[in-house]
């Protein structure tokens, strides 16, 4: 796994240079700064693409005594560089379009400018969702962001191809300024989205789709032992996850057996998961005169109170710290 991440990575590195070459070259013959936005874009796709390989080989370090968590989250890290990266482009952008807006470029030979773009931006899509596809199944942050970053950049060529046309037909060069200005929004707006995701992960937000997918796995394996599940929580870093939970199991088992439940929830969620997963269950006795009444033991010699409800297990009830009869309070 972590050697597909690295081969992507490199991939990404490597075109990405390759297309600030052409980008540039673009610009060059042109004199346009709309144009000119999208080779600044490429600058920050290689400066992150370098970041991102940094990354992805420390994240598949494995842990030490320093990391007893591994180091999985330098992939948030690296997706708020690469965010930042993208707003200050963005900014600059903003300021080259107003100066152009009032001392413009002459504007030369637009067809082959829209050429070697549109060749960028095919380039660029292709492989933003071959990334983002890759980043997914490999469950990585940072191949997720630069997917999601060159997919913008294809975006924004195509627009920007848009607008080079019709510059290009009616003759209005302002309109240069007034398109690049528009597509420097559009950056600034995604680079914010990347370090949004990225301080949410160092600051151990929550994940919806990691909670999600332990949650269902749990209940497609439960048993009627586990009575119920809660203070459960999930955190992802990169590939890692790490899962601590409190399971409810009958008082009357002996030491030897709750071992055995306990183990048995761990592998569970352990063979679900791709990556390195870390589980921590702490074991709590039922109580009879609370939890008799959603307990699914059916045969259980020490009920005092007959079943009356099942409780479904849900992200919300899962994570609350307390014992599940409280929803039926």
């Amino acid at each position: 796994m972590e050697r597909e991440k690295w081969l992507w990575i490199k991939i990404s590195f490597g075109v990405s240079f390759i297309l600030l070459i052409v980008k540039f070259y673009s610009f060059y013959i042109t004199h346009s700064t709309a144009i000119l936005t999208d080779a600044l874009e490429s600058i920050v796709n290689v400066v992150a693409a370098g970041f991102a390989t940094y990354s992805i080989y420390l994240s598949s370090r494995p842990r030490d005594d320093n990391h007893p968590y591994g180091h999985g989250k330098i992939e948030f890290f690296s997706a708020g560089v690469e965010g930042t990266l993208i707003m200050l482009a963005g900014l600059f952008i903003t300021y080259q379009s107003i100066y152009n807006f009032f001392f413009p470029n002459d504007l030369e030979r637009l067809k082959e400018g829209i050429l070697l773009i549109s060749f960028t931006g095919l380039v660029n899509g292709i492989l933003g969702l071959t990334l983002q596809k890759k980043g997914k199944k490999l469950n990585s942050l940072t191949l997720e962001a630069s997917g999601k970053h060159l997919l913008t950049d294809t975006i924004s060529s195509f627009v920007l191809i848009v607008g080079v046309f019709i510059i290009y037909f009616t003759g209005l060069a302002f309109l240069d300024s007034v398109f690049a200005l528009l597509f420097s929004i559009y950056i600034i707006y995604s680079g914010y989205g990347l370090v949004r995701r990225s301080v949410a992960g160092l600051m151990d937000e929550a994940d919806p789709v990691a909670v999600e997918s332990t949650v269902n796995t749990i209940n497609q394996h439960r048993k009627t032992n586990w009575i119920d599940i809660h203070n459960m929580r999930v955190q992802q870093y990169g590939s890692d996850r790490h899962i601590d939970l409190h399971l409810t199991l009958p008082y009357y088992l002996d030491l030897g057996q709750v071992h055995d439940e306990v183990e048995e929830l761990e592998n569970v969620l352990e063979n679900n998961w791709p990556g390195v997963m870390e589980v921590f269950v702490h074991a709590d006795p039922c109580l009879p005169d609370k939890c008799c009444h959603y307990c699914q033991i059916k045969d259980c010699e020490v009920r005092k109170f007959p079943i009356d409800t099942k409780i479904e297990w849900t992200a919300l009830n899962m994570s609350k710290n307390q014992k599940h009869y409280h929803e039926l309070i």
